[in-house]
């Protein structure tokens, strides 16, 4: 019985586990995504402060659409700690490019710099 019960909460803990080794790719879906239904709160968790206050002033300008917009990972670099992903959407059809940091072990997306460019 104590075994099971062990059992039992390890099955609880890591089912409950969030999944701390996304990929950049994966990453930078949920931010697109979520940037396009302005959900804040998952925008927030996957991007640096920078990379959040960034997005958000963008996102103020744009208006409200009620049409879901698909993402799509076109390709990703990685080079240590620092990853970009070029996705493109059905919002304008146009690509673009995120840039990605480690943070916390957690890939977030953060501000590229000016003149910085990616490898694509």
């Amino acid at each position: 019985m104590k075994k099971i019960v062990i059992c039992s909460l390890v099955l609880l803990f890591i089912s409950c586990s969030e999944n701390k080794n996304m990929s950049p790719s994966e990453t930078a879906k949920i931010v697109a995504e979520s940037f396009f239904s302005k959900d804040e709160s998952v925008l927030k968790k996957h991007t640096t402060s920078e990379g959040y206050a960034s997005l958000i002033t963008v996102q103020n300008m744009m208006p409200d659409s009620d049409k879901d917009i698909e993402v799509e990972i076109l390709d990703e670099a990685v080079d240590g700690e620092t990853g970009w992903v070029k996705y493109t959407t059905s919002y304008d059809g146009k690509s673009g490019v995120f840039k990605l940091v480690k943070e916390n072990s957690q890939w977030k997306v953060t501000n590229k710099g000016p003149r910085e460019k990616g490898p694509f």
